[in-house]
This record gives structure tokens, C-alpha cells and sequence, in this order.
């Protein structure tokens, strides 16, 4: 959508496929997720099927991913000025949903209480603002080669983001906070928690 050469460190799709084989391409993939979730060796309980490909559908569609990058292209085409909570809000939809639903999904598997499952909501909250802070400092930090994708194109094109109103102090400060409050409501899990916790030390440590 960002019209990118580079994906990855690879030719992006409008550069590597052919124009008429891009979008069955795209659909075949995301309803092999729903065939992969509603298919009983997922789970042998039905409704957690089922649960688990309601969820995956909010967090793709108008009230997620959909929606936040529809925000995204909205205020880059008419150069909005955003303030901190519409790009929290936008990064939420776009990056959040989909990094919420990874984190539901086991309480769903694992049938998890729900002071669990508010635990873990809380965890996957903060967990993508800040992956997506430090999205925003490696896209002016970054290089291609580190990236596998153009950086700059934020800077380039105008947009609002968590760098550019927080500055790049400010911003990886408010990242390494985000990081480690979202290990702290892990707590109760203990050790069991802990490659979550690990992701969360990744996230905010990542050049790529």
C-alpha cells in the first residue's frame, strides 16, 4: 500500500508478481488462515474454533487492521495533523489488533480465566505501541540492508508520527516503558511467561 520496492529484503509484491496475480494471491493466503483456525486438529472444541476465527476477523477488518491503515492512508493522502492519541489510536488498529489477537488466541487454546485474559490484554496493549515506537525510530535510524525495507519514507512523505511529535528521545524512553510494563503484567504467570517477557525485551532491542 505504501507503494515500497522492498519488503523484507526482497522485491515487493507489486514488483515481484505480475499485476493480475497479485490480489488472488493475497485473498488465497488470508482465507487459508480462517481454513487453518477452523479446522479441528486447531483445537477439539468447537467453539474455541469458532472463537478464535471471530476474533482473527475483528482484528483484520474495519475495527483493526483494515481500519487502522485506512487511518493511515486517510491522513497521509490529506496531510492531517495528528495529535498523539488519533497516531495511538490508528497504531492500535493497525499494528495492536493483530499483535492482541497472537495473545488471545492462547487464552482462547487454553481456555484462560479472566483476570488472565486481562493480564495478557494489557500485556499485547502495550506491547504494540511500543513495537511500533520503535517502528517509527528505525525507519530514520534504519538502513535498507537492517530494514529489508526503504527507510526515510515516513520522514519523506510528512507523516505524523510518535518520532516525529515525541521526538527520538522522548520516543525510545516512552518505548523502553511501554516494554517493561508490559512484562510487569506478567507477573502472574510467573515463569511461564517467560518468552513473552522475552519478546518484550526484543521488541524495543530489534534493528530490523
Amino acid at each position: 500500500m505504501d507503494d515500497d520496492d522492498l519488503r523484507r529484503g526482497k522485491p515487493s509484491c507489486h514488483k515481484a508478481v505480475r499485476r493480475g496475480d497479485r490480489h488472488p494471491g493475497r485473498d488465497a493466503l488470508q482465507a487459508l488462515a480462517f481454513e487453518v483456525l477452523a479446522h479441528e486438529d486447531t483445537h477439539g472444541d468447537p467453539a474455541v474454533r469458532v472463537a478464535l476465527v471471530s476474533e482473527l476477523a475483528k482484528a483484520v477488518g474495519a475495527h483493526g487492521m483494515v481500519g487502522g491503515q485506512m487511518l493511515d492512508l486517510l491522513a497521509e493522502k490529506e496531510g492531517a495533523d495528528m495529535s498523539i492519541g488519533a497516531i495511538t489510536h490508528l497504531q492500535r488498529l493497525k499494528t495492536g489488533a493483530l499483535i492482541s489477537f497472537f495473545v488471545h488466541g492462547g487464552c482462547y487454546l487454553g481456555k484462560a480465566s479472566e483476570p488472565l485474559r486481562a493480564a495478557l490484554s494489557a500485556y499485547a496493549h502495550d506491547l504494540g505501541l511500543a513495537f511500533q515506537i520503535v517502528d517509527d525510530l528505525l525507519d530514520i535510524e534504519g538502513t535498507a540492508q537492517e530494514l529489508g525495507k526503504t527507510p526515510g519514507k515516513d520522514q519523506a512523505a510528512g507523516k505524523a508520527t510518535f518520532v516525529s511529535i515525541l521526538g527520538k528521545e522522548r520516543a525510545r524512553a516512552q518505548a523502553d516503558h511501554l516494554a517493561r510494563q508490559a512484562a510487569q503484567h506478567l507477573d502472574p504467570f510467573g515463569e511461564a511467561a517467560d518468552l513473552l517477557r522475552q519478546a518484550a525485551k526484543f521488541v524495543v532491542a530489534r534493528r530490523a
